[in-house]
């Protein structure tokens, strides 16, 4: 339809396009008859490497686990009312040995739950014949078991004990006499089917496995039972001192093998994978190489061609659009028929330049926009103002030790954040704004009810149902708390009143405080007349500019000297039909 000329062909979408795509996948066919051989003899050492970390992992998170039941163990064994228990049994009555059992078995419960590797957790107190458990709760002390733990201790100086295929934890505590036994032994006993468990997430790929081995005990877990045979030849080729051992023959089949070692726990961890299972993959790799390249040949020739078509035709229609635009012809519309992407963009376009001479002569909407954004900003500004408050009141409470004005005051705070939370409107009914202040007064109240006298109007009829922007009452009540009422050394008195007529809302606040001086106060009105200039929005200034944004010039913040000798607030709202209802 349009002859559309270009410099070169090489500066072309079209050009760039094909170019691109055999830049790419040339490189890509060469280098896969390469990668054939490279990749045969690497894989396996990839895997290896992988493997390698999963179980340094593994090891390490054992090890996190294992210093974890530690420290635990040796809390416990310093417990106080363990030794007291211990030490003065034959002393305390029914109720105090109930009292230190069930301490202990609670103790001992969430000690247990709180790790999925531990099996059961035992207290053996030699001087009272019991041993509490987390599993059995009391039961009378089983002294051989006692004495095969106290042998343990003194002759094994490793952190992990084994003993009936099972893996435990072991620590005592003497009562200082030369030569005798101990007061008690905390034994922590671990899961090895929570082991087993955790093993056979390192199996990843089929018929492999793993096992967790003491080469000082013998203690084995295996991942599954189908491990006894490779774990059995594993441990006669290591006793031949075959210690770097990668491959391992069991039953003429060939097993590849990663281990890593623990030094604090002193455990070997081993994983094997069938060798097939490795080669599997590359062995239809040759085959896929060569279909791949002949199919990289017809998508070359496939991908030019549709290319051209669908892409390199519909754009040059399309920049010849934006030229004849650019040059300043926006009555000439892309005629098509295409139901496709470029379908959507010439529909676009068209609406563009329909759209476009009408935007020009709409620069006040833009501003209107902005507004709101500004509006929005400032809002979002006031909302964390209340909460820094609340908790200063509520320190202050807590440092009185008033328990029950305590629990008055965090009701009425929950009431107040309610309010805060609901939902996300811009703009709140004017009964809720007044009902929410009304609910700081209250807290308020807690804190200088001998203090400070609050006199509260109700809010006159035919104003509930205006919509005002959220906290512009609050805030100027706690301007008057914190800035004039609080440091007044006599009785203070708060004012709230209302005074509605034709087309002007007023909320007044004012105080008798004292500490607000004539420069102080020119100073904040000439803050508020300077409201357009690059201030700092919050307090006052913050609630000023809000009600600019929301009403219009004549709405804001009065400032005057109070007929009680403090500061009064006049918050004006100038009501017309704009208005936000209810």
């Amino acid at each position: 339809m349009f002859n559309f000329h270009v410099t070169s062909l090489r500066g072309t979408i079209f050009f760039r396009s094909v170019f691109t795509y055999l830049l790419v996948i040339t490189p890509i066919i060469i280098l896969g008859f390469y990668l054939y051989n490279w990749s045969y003899n690497n894989a396996s050492e990839d895997i290896s490497r992988a493997t390698v970390t999963q179980l340094n992992y593994y090891l390490e998170d054992l090890e996190r686990e294992i210093e974890w039941m530690e420290l635990q163990q040796f809390d416990l064994v310093e417990d106080s009312e363990l030794s007291k228990l211990a030490v003065t049994w034959d002393k305390m009555n029914s109720v105090e040995k109930r009292g230190g059992v069930n301490y202990l078995i609670h103790r001992l419960t969430s000690i247990k739950n709180s790790s999925a590797y531990i099996k059961d957790i035992n207290i053996h107190i030699y001087s009272i014949s019991k041993t509490i458990s987390a599993m059995n709760s009391v039961i009378e002390l089983d002294e051989q078991l006692y004495a095969q733990l106290i042998a343990n201790v003194s002759t094994n100086r490793d952190r992990l004990y084994y003993s009936d295929d099972a893996v435990q934890l072991i620590a005592s505590k003497y009562g200082g006499g030369k030569g005798d036994l101990p007061n008690y032994v905390v034994q922590i006993e671990l899961d090895s089917e929570k082991l087993r468990e955790s093993l056979q997430l390192l199996s990843v790929y089929e018929d492999s496995g793993s096992f967790l081995i003491s080469s000082s005990s013998g203690y084995t877990v295996m991942s599954n039972d189908e491990s006894t045979n490779v774990v059995e030849n594993y441990m006669n080729e290591v006793e031949e001192s075959k210690d770097y051992l990668t491959l391992l023959s069991v039953n003429q089949e060939k097993y590849h093998i990663d281990k890593a070692y623990s030094n604090k726990l002193k455990l070997m961890l081993v994983t094997y994978l069938p060798e097939e299972t490795v080669k599997r993959p590359l062995s239809f790799f040759y085959k896929w190489a060569w279909l791949f390249a002949i199919a990289s040949l017809i998508a070359i020739v496939v991908f030019s061609y549709s290319t051209y078509r669908f892409i390199h035709k519909p754009l040059i229609l399309l920049v010849q659009s934006f030229r004849r635009m650019e040059a300043g012809e926006l009555d000439r519309p892309i005629v098509h028929d295409k139901k496709d992407e470029f379908g959507y963009l010439y529909t676009r376009f068209n609406h563009m330049l329909t759209k476009l001479t009408s935007l020009i002569d709409q620069d006040y909407k833009q501003k209107m926009m902005m507004q709101k954004s500004e509006l929005k900003q400032l809002q979002s500004q006031i909302n964390p103002h209340f909460l820094y408050n609340s908790f200063f009141i509520l320190n202050s409470l807590a440092k009185t030790g008033d328990v029950e004005r305590i629990e008055q005051f965090t009701i009425m705070l929950g009431e107040y954040f309610r309010f805060i939370t609901r939902n996300g409107e811009d703009l709140v009914l004017l009964e809720e704004e007044i009902k929410h202040s009304r609910m700081y007064t209250d807290i308020q109240k807690l804190r200088f009810s001998r203090r400070i006298r609050l006199e509260f109007d109700d809010l006159p009829e035919g104003m509930n149902a205006i919509r005002v922007p959220r906290l512009i009452v609050q805030p100027i009540i706690e301007n008057a708390y914190e800035h004039s009422l609080e440091k007044k050394s006599e009785e203070g008195l708060l004012r709230i009143t209302f005074n509605h007529q034709l087309d002007t809302l007023h909320i007044i606040v004012e105080d008798n405080g004292e500490q607000l001086t004539d420069d102080q106060l020119i100073m904040l009105q000439h803050r508020l007349q300077r409201n357009n200039e690059e201030n700092e929005m919050t307090g006052i200034i913050n609630i000023h500019r809000r009600l600019i944004l929301t009403y219009g010039e004549g709405s804001g913040l009065i400032l005057e000297r109070s007929e009680l000798k403090g500061l009064k607030v006049i918050i004006c709202i100038q009501i017309n039909n704009d208005i936000p209802l209810k």
